[in-house]
């Protein structure tokens, strides 16, 4: 276990503790505790790649990590009705849809990279800023953000749409190409 492989855990840790903020109504708590959990998520990664701590533990803690801590906050909002649940809904299909496909791609043709797409990636950050704006709305309300958290959620949801439709053509035209490729196939 090294010092990457510990901040991932930590993170990990933390999303149920964010989760209870959230819940009990303590936004500026769970805001606090996400912007450390974002801290160590970018720390992580730049600690493992500059001195190339890189274990296969970390590559599955880290995005385990990445996933618990976004998906407990987006069903903690959407319950708290912070967030509307049909962007939490969306945000959940795309994840199990994405999780479904590498499952047959791993299953079916032994498949074990599955790379994050560049739309994947704005995506996240489209739905981690939504939450952070959210938070930051629900933590003072003093602040008038409320026309900056609408166009926040409506750019998730494109964004996350968006990603989630690449994902499908491409984990479509890899099964396809995988599919001709297969010894299975010449049957």
């Amino acid at each position: 276990m090294n010092l990457p492989n510990l901040l991932s855990a930590l993170r990990l840790a933390l999303a149920p503790v964010i989760v209870l903020a959230v819940l009990q109504g303590n936004f500026p708590a769970a805001l606090g505790l996400t912007l450390a959990a974002g801290i160590t998520d970018a720390a992580d990664g730049a600690l493992a790649r500059r001195f190339n701590w890189i274990t296969r533990l970390g590559a599955y803690l880290d995005p385990i990590a990445d996933k618990a801590l976004l998906v407990g906050v987006y069903v903690a909002l959407g319950v708290s009705n912070a967030l509307p649940l049909w962007l939490v809904g969306m945000v959940f299909l795309r994840d199990i849809l994405i999780l479904l496909m590498a499952s047959v791609g791993y299953l079916v043709y032994k498949v074990r990279d599955f790379p994050p797409s560049l739309w994947g990636k704005v995506s996240t950050i489209l739905q981690v800023s939504a939450a952070v704006l959210v938070l930051t709305a629900k933590s003072f309300p003093q602040v008038a953000l409320n026309g900056i958290v609408l166009a926040a959620i409506a750019l998730t949801a494109v964004g996350t749409a968006w990603s989630g439709a690449h994902y499908i053509w491409i984990g479509v035209t890899r099964l396809r190409q995988l599919r001709r490729t297969s010894p299975r196939s010449s049957h």
